[in-house]
């Protein structure tokens, strides 16, 4: 069993945790930046608004995390300096443009009635055992909502999408990539996921 907790109210510095968390969900998207899984923690673990990611913590250890906002704020912010420390120059610029029309969108939700789940990970040796889960099941429980959304599954993310699936989301859109972003990724299509209260 995993506590769950905000991460602004965590009794450690979580932050380089919830970085390798990111960095092993998301370095087969920002390979061109770096292949290398350290790395990239440490040029991303700067972006996390702390007060928009719950995680299930065992002890000390982050076990699984998830950002929650309402659209009102950004889960992730990109700091330029941070990145060109990390990526170098060129690949920090070229971070900072290309993920800030990513990343850094708020999602648009004119009635203030959805949440977005986002940057949803788990610890490599927490997998399996419910971490994830127990995140999302406190988001749904604990926030006031009409709809939930995850956005842009990918569709080889097969563990995630059977997670979202058994808590009771649903497929609502589908999008094909760019063949050549395909070929790349190894990922045909980003796929769209709902949770209705």
């Amino acid at each position: 069993m995993f506590t769950i907790i905000r991460a602004d109210q965590a009794k450690v510095d979580v932050r380089s945790q919830m970085a390798d968390i990111f960095a092993d969900g998301f370095t087969q998207w920002l390979g061109f930046f770096s292949k290398d899984k350290r790395r990239i923690a440490r040029a991303f673990a700067h972006i996390f608004v702390e007060s928009q990611f719950y995680l299930a913590m065992s002890g000390d250890k982050v076990a699984a995390m998830a950002a929650c906002t309402d659209g009102t704020e950004l889960s992730v912010r990109l700091n330029a300096k941070q990145l060109i420390k990390h990526l170098g120059f060129y690949k920090g610029i070229l971070a900072v443009l290309f993920l800030k029309r990513e990343f850094q969108v708020p999602f648009h939700n004119p009635n203030g009635d959805h949440i977005s789940l986002e940057f949803v990970g788990t610890a490599l040796e927490c997998r399996g055992q419910g971490a994830a889960s127990q995140v999302i099941k406190h988001v749904l429980d604990h926030k006031s909502y009409k709809e939930c959304l995850i956005e842009e599954v990918a569709d080889t993310n097969i563990p995630a999408i059977r997670l979202y699936e058994k808590l009771g989301f649903k497929e609502y859109k589908r999008k094909a990539l760019p063949k050549k972003l395909a070929e790349q990724n190894g990922i045909s299509h980003l796929i769209s996921m709902r949770y209705k209260k």
